[in-house]
């Protein structure tokens, strides 16, 4: 893996250590060392409740404060890891508002930030306490994602945990990290045709 690739790890988790972020962090520690990291916990940089301003004629807000931040660091990292528990089928609700977000700035023309997004590697990260079908919400949410935006699909990687640090017992997740970014050059573009827009978008 070349040492260009930088790669930030967006955690959702409502709890600081959680099983998403145990297996996150063991996954990441394969990455080689000359791989850039930033960790940011949705938690810590909340964003404020999104509005839908395309069809009401007003001008839109520059992003600012944690939009801010969340978006830079979005534009910098060539890898953006979704690092969320399965919360009622999908995605944390702090990842999902900053997706909701994400709508806002492909509004925006002068962020091109659709432009930005296409050639980056979407991954996804998470633990539930079901068996693994019952992710195949989030994991849909996030390789639709990567397609209408022309990123690349990296995988998604599933750990077994409910109490804090079950995910240390799920021997076949641990073995899974240890290989899961290790082919992060070869993850090829998939052909997308015709990929309808998010709802609101």
């Amino acid at each position: 893996m070349s040492d260009d690739r930088s790669f930030l790890f967006l955690v959702g988790s409502a709890r600081a250590g959680g099983n998403t972020e145990i297996l996150a962090r063991r996954a990441a520690k394969e990455l080689p060392r000359g791989v850039g990291q930033r960790w940011i916990r949705t938690a810590e940089v909340p964003l404020t409740p999104f509005v839908d301003r395309k069809h009401d004629g007003e001008d839109f807000v520059p992003p600012a404060g944690n939009e801010r931040l969340l978006l830079d660091a979005t534009f910098a990292a060539t890898d953006l890891v979704i690092a969320s528990p399965v919360y009622w089928y999908s995605v944390s609700a702090s990842v999902k508002l900053y997706f909701d977000h994400w709508a806002s700035w492909l509004d925006q023309p002068e962020l091109e930030f659709k432009a930005r997004m296409r050639g980056k590697t979407l991954w996804g990260v998470s633990a539930l306490a079901e068996r693994p079908e019952q992710a195949e919400p989030l994991i849909g949410t996030l390789r639709k994602t990567a397609e209408y935006l022309g990123m690349r699909w990296g995988g998604q990687l599933l750990g077994n945990g409910s109490r804090p640090g079950d995910v240390l017992l799920d021997e076949g997740a641990l073995k899974a990290a240890e290989t899961f970014f290790a082919d992060a050059d070869s993850v090829r573009l998939e052909e997308v045709h015709a990929v309808p827009a998010p709802a609101g978008s």
